[in-house]
């Protein structure tokens, strides 16, 4: 699978031990930066840059870590197609693959550390959507909300 990765200046710390995960479970890391907390980079930006990379279908899937993980979270879901959500737990990290078809993992380097993340990226990227009814029916008015979104 390819996997985008972004990180701000604070999500920077997770860094090593994200990639070193995704790789090591043979996916395809597409890198979008940083490499540095030296200079301020702002969530929203790397939220723009990781939803491009999925919705051009340059990744499947993405991962975005800032500081608590809330401001990627909702920047990220400002992008019609991106379904993010912070996942700091095993059974969220799962579960919301398997029923909201989330297709972005928002981590905070300030709350999970870099084993628990690790941990957190592989049960992401392990999980598959159910495609149950009641599942793509849900998604259905999500989509229904984005396409009002567009419209305001």
């Amino acid at each position: 699978m390819n996997v985008a990765v972004a990180f701000d200046h604070r999500g920077v710390h997770l860094r090593a031990a994200l990639l070193e995960a995704i790789g090591a479970d043979g996916h395809t890391i597409v890198d979008l930066g940083t490499d540095t907390d030296a200079v301020r980079i702002d969530y929203p930006d790397k939220a723009q840059e990781l939803g491009d990379a999925i919705l051009d279908g340059r990744a499947e899937r993405g991962v975005l870590v800032c500081g608590s993980g809330v401001g990627a979270s909702v920047a990220a879901c400002k992008l019609a197609g991106i379904r993010a959500a912070i996942a700091h737990d095993g059974y969220s990290a799962h579960q919301g693959v398997e029923h909201d078809d989330m297709n972005v993992l928002c981590l905070g380097s300030e709350v999970v550390g870099p084993s628990l993340a690790a941990d957190l990226v592989r049960t992401f990227l392990q999980a598959r959507f159910n495609g149950g009814d009641r599942y793509v029916e849900r998604l259905r008015k999500v989509e229904a909300m984005e396409r009002q979104m567009g419209n305001g």
